[in-house]
C-alpha cells in the first residue's frame, strides 16, 4: 500500500502511536467496561491521527487547523479517561504516567502543526 502524506506528518505518527498504545493498554479491563469506558477510549485515540488524515487533505488553511484543534480536543478526552481508568484501578501510577507522556507528546506536535496552518 502506498504511503499517504498524513503518513510522514510526525504529529500523526506520535497520535497513531497513542491509539495503538490505547487499544493494547485496554484489553486488560475488565469485560463490563468493553462497550463503556474501553470503547470510549478506543473511539477519542482514534479521533486524534483520524483528523489529523482528514485535516491534511483541505484545502484551506483554516480548515487544516480546525481539524487539528479537533484532534487536540480528542487528546483531552483520553487524558481524562486515563485519569479516570487510574482512579477505578484499571491501570497502574506507570500506565498513567506513560499515557501522559504519550499525550503530551502527541499534543506538542499537534499544536505545532495547528501553528504552521497560520504561517
Amino acid at each position: 500500500m502506498v504511503e499517504r502524506p498524513y503518513q510522514r506528518l510526525v504529529a500523526w505518527k506520535e497520535a497513531h502511536a497513542l491509539c495503538l498504545w490505547i487499544y493494547a493498554m485496554t484489553k486488560k479491563y475488565p469485560s463490563c467496561e468493553f462497550f463503556g469506558l474501553v470503547d470510549q477510549m478506543c473511539r477519542s485515540s482514534s479521533s486524534a491521527p483520524t483528523n489529523i488524515a482528514e485535516g491534511s487533505v483541505k484545502e484551506s488553511k483554516k480548515e487544516q487547523a480546525r481539524f487539528n484543534e479537533i484532534a487536540l480536543c480528542s487528546l483531552e478526552e483520553i487524558h481524562y479517561q486515563c485519569l479516570l481508568s487510574f482512579d477505578l484501578h484499571y491501570i497502574n501510577a506507570k500506565e498513567k504516567d506513560q499515557s501522559h507522556d504519550h499525550i503530551g507528546r502527541a499534543g506538542f506536535l499537534i499544536n505545532r502543526l495547528r501553528a504552521s496552518c497560520f504561517r
